[in-house]
C-alpha cells in the first residue's frame, strides 16, 4: 500500500474513532439550561420529554467499544501499513489461485505464523478427516441410498455447484439439469465422479463459414425434425439431412450424441441453449464453448465422491 493510501486510512480511521468519543462527550453534558431530570417542555402526544442522561450501563458500552476499537488496531489489524503488534491475519490477501494460497501458507508456516482462516481449516480437517475417510471406503452406490451422506454431499453441492446448476440441481441455460437422466458425458457414477476431477471441455464448432445462411436453415429443420417438431419445411428438412453429415462424427448418424465428445442427443425435448430455431440457428452460426471446472484441488477426491453420490441419487427415480 502506498504511503498516501496508508495515511488517508489511518485519518479516516482514526478520526472516525476520535469523532465518536467527541459525539459521546457531548451528549453527556448538559447544555440544554434545563436541570437534569426536569421537564424540557416538549411534548407529543401527551408524552412529555425529561432531561435524562444516557444510561450509566449505555454510556460504559460506548467507552469499552472504543476502547476495544483501539485495541484491536494496535494488536490484530493494524491500520494502513502498520500489520498491527501481533502481526495477525485473517486470511492470506491478495491470493489470485490456489498455487499462490498454498505457497502463502507455507511461507506463513515458515515464519512461524498460520492466519487465522488457514488454523480454521487445519481444525476442521483434522475433525470431519475421520468421516470423508469413513464414506470414501464405500461404493457411489451404497452412499446414494444413505441419508446422512446425502446430507453432506448436498451441502458441499450448494456451496460449489449450486451457482451454475441450481440449489435444486435443475440448472439452467447453458448448465446441465442433473435431475434427470440426460447425460452428455454419462450418468454412471464413475463418470460422474470423473467429470467433477477433471473438469469438461466442451466445444461446439461455428458452421457459417461450411454451410452458409441456407445450410445452417436446413439443418435447423432437419435437427427439429428429429425431435417430432410439427409444420417443418419437407424440403428443408431433406436438404438438412444431406448437410447433417457434418454433424454425424459427434451426434451420430441417428442424432442421439455421443457421451465420448459429450455431444448431445438432439433427438428429444432436452436443449442446454434452448430447443426454438432461434437458439438452435444460434448454436450452429457462432458455435458453443462450455466449461465445467475441475474440482480435483478444490475439494479434493474423498469430498468429491460424496458430491457425485449426491447428484447419482437425484437421477435415480426419474
Amino acid at each position: 500500500m502506498s504511503s498516501f493510501w496508508s495515511i488517508w486510512i489511518s485519518v479516516i480511521t482514526l478520526g472516525s474513532i476520535l469523532g465518536c468519543f467527541l459525539i459521546l462527550r457531548w451528549c453527556l453534558s448538559n447544555k440544554t439550561g434545563v436541570k437534569e431530570g426536569e421537564d424540557m417542555h416538549h411534548e407529543f402526544d401527551g408524552i412529555i420529554e425529561i432531561n435524562n442522561q444516557l444510561p450509566k450501563w449505555w454510556t460504559m458500552l460506548f467507552y469499552v467499544c472504543i476502547i476495544w476499537g483501539v485495541v484491536y488496531l494496535v494488536l490484530y489489524s493494524g491500520l494502513g501499513n502498520f500489520k498491527g503488534l501481533l502481526n495477525w491475519q485473517s486470511s492470506n490477501q491478495n491470493i489470485r489461485s490456489l498455487a499462490e494460497s498454498k505457497a502463502a501458507v507455507e511461507a506463513l508456516k515458515t515464519n512461524g505464523m498460520i492466519s487465522q482462516y488457514d488454523r480454521e481449516i487445519a481444525s476442521a480437517d483434522a475433525q470431519y478427516a475421520p468421516i470423508f475417510d469413513a464414506y470414501f471406503k464405500k461404493p457411489i452406490t451404497e452412499l446414494a441410498r444413505d441419508p446422512e451422506a446425502l446430507k453432506v454431499g448436498q451441502r458441499l453441492f450448494s456451496q460449489n455447484c449450486s451457482q451454475c446448476h441450481g440449489s435444486d440441481a435443475g440448472g439452467q441455460r447453458g448448465f446441465p439439469n442433473l435431475t434427470d437422466n440426460d447425460w452428455l458425458y454419462g450418468g454412471s457414477p464413475e463418470k460422474i465422479k470423473e467429470t467433477l476431477l477433471n473438469g469438461r471441455q466442451a466445444l461446439m464448432p461455428a458452421w457459417i463459414d461450411v454451410l452458409g445462411e441456407q445450410g445452417i436453415k436446413e439443418v435447423v429443420s432437419y435437427a427439429l425434425s428429429l425431435s417430432n417438431r410439427p409444420d417443418l419445411d419437407p424440403k428443408l428438412v431433406a436438404a438438412g439431412k444431406e448437410k447433417f453429415a457434418n454433424c454425424v462424427a459427434c451426434h451420430g448418424a441417428d442424432g442421439k450424441g455421443n457421451h465420448a465428445f459429450g455431444a448431445p442427443n438432439l433427438t428429444d425435448q432436452i436443449w442446454l441453449y434452448g430447443g426454438t430455431e432461434k437458439a438452435i440457428t444460434e448454436t450452429l452460426t457462432h458455435g458453443r464453448n462450455g466449461v465445467m471446472p475441475s474440482f480435483k484441488n478444490t475439494l479434493g477426491e474423498k469430498k468429491i465422491h460424496l458430491v457425485a453420490s449426491y447428484i447419482y441419487s437425484l437421477s435415480q427415480n426419474k
